[in-house]
């Protein structure tokens, strides 16, 4: 083990955060007995926007206090949920590991299934994905904008803001919360990334990188990098509604992904087996969802040298 007196390891201050934090921490002492690790919590952006934080600025929100941080050296590494962490990443900073993958599934809080919704109900999400999927299940409902973590979330519902809302199984998992509806991943694409805790450092800093290759799930990680080289030849950003399911099938992944217009009116999917690192399979299968997409979705999305 890197000669370190402490590690200083970085998060936002929400009580999910905290706890993935807290799993990281865990994770490292179980691999590094010994280690003294502290955990620095900072409130960010994103957890003090109202509004639609697609409009005040997007995924960045979450990420550039911690970034200034690590970057500055008060912190040696950050603890993200890989959903909210941008596509394109400062180059001084790398994903050194990414721990096991939690489910990916999305939960419906509020009624059973989306069927059961009374005609005109309120869907309430921030995230186009989940409202563009809302909307084609169930195009006579409303969506209506709901943030915040999960415990204001699941307030706002009982409350009444809403009549049903969606909210990631892995948040409620390791928030130790048994609640919702999980939807079939098949047919209910999940986020890109959704579930996966990601750790970064700085790229030169060797010693941090090799105390995190001692947590890092290596299948897991290698899904995750597909699904975000995935967003990044499709030039999707906050505003694109975009899903995809990955798999592991023998020492292949598989990936299935969707593209929607807003409204939900509009979807296009895709398939590819692809070997872990194959960034060019990965490049033919966003081309392809792009070539085949309606004007309605092609225009949330800006791929590298046009579509």
């Amino acid at each position: 083990m890197p000669d370190r007196p402490r590690l200083r390891l970085g998060t936002r201050r929400s009580p999910l955060a905290m706890a993935q934090a807290e799993e990281t921490r865990d994770r490292l002492l179980a691999a590094h007995p010994g280690l003294e690790i502290e955990i620095v919590p900072v409130t960010a952006s994103g957890d003090r926007v109202q509004g639609s934080l697609a409009d005040a600025g997007g995924k960045a929100l979450w990420t550039k206090e911690l970034d200034g941080w690590l970057l500055s050296g008060e912190i040696d590494l950050a603890v993200h949920s890989l959903k909210d962490v941008e596509t394109i990443r400062p180059a001084e900073l790398t994903i050194a590991a990414v721990l096991e993958r939690e489910d990916v599934r999305d939960c419906l809080l509020g009624v059973a299934s989306l069927a059961d919704l009374p005609p005109g109900a309120r869907i309430g999400t921030s995230a186009p994905r989940r409202a563009a999927q809302a909307l084609r299940a169930r195009p006579d409902c409303t969506v209506v904008g709901i943030r915040g973590n999960v415990a204001t979330r699941m307030a706002k519902l009982a409350a009444g803001e809403a009549d049903a809302t969606l909210l990631a199984k892995a948040g409620l998992n390791r928030l130790g919360l048994d609640h919702g509806t999980p939807l079939d991943p098949r047919e209910w694409l999940p986020a890109p990334g959704q579930g996966a805790i990601a750790i970064e450092c700085r790229s030169n800093d060797a010693d941090t990188r090799a105390l995190l290759a001692g947590i890092d799930h290596a299948p897991s990680h290698q899904a995750v990098l597909a699904e975000r080289a995935l967003l990044a030849a499709l030039g999707g950003n906050c505003h694109s509604p975009v899903a995809v399911l990955t798999t592991h099938e023998g020492s292949d992944l598989a990936m299935t992904a969707a593209l929607l217009s807003p409204d939900g009116a509009d979807e296009v999917r895709g398939s590819a087996r692809i070997a872990p690192g194959d960034l060019h399979a990965v490049q033919a299968l966003a081309a392809d969802l792009l070539a085949r997409a309606a004007p309605s979705i092609r225009a949330h999305f800006d791929p590298p040298g046009g579509n």
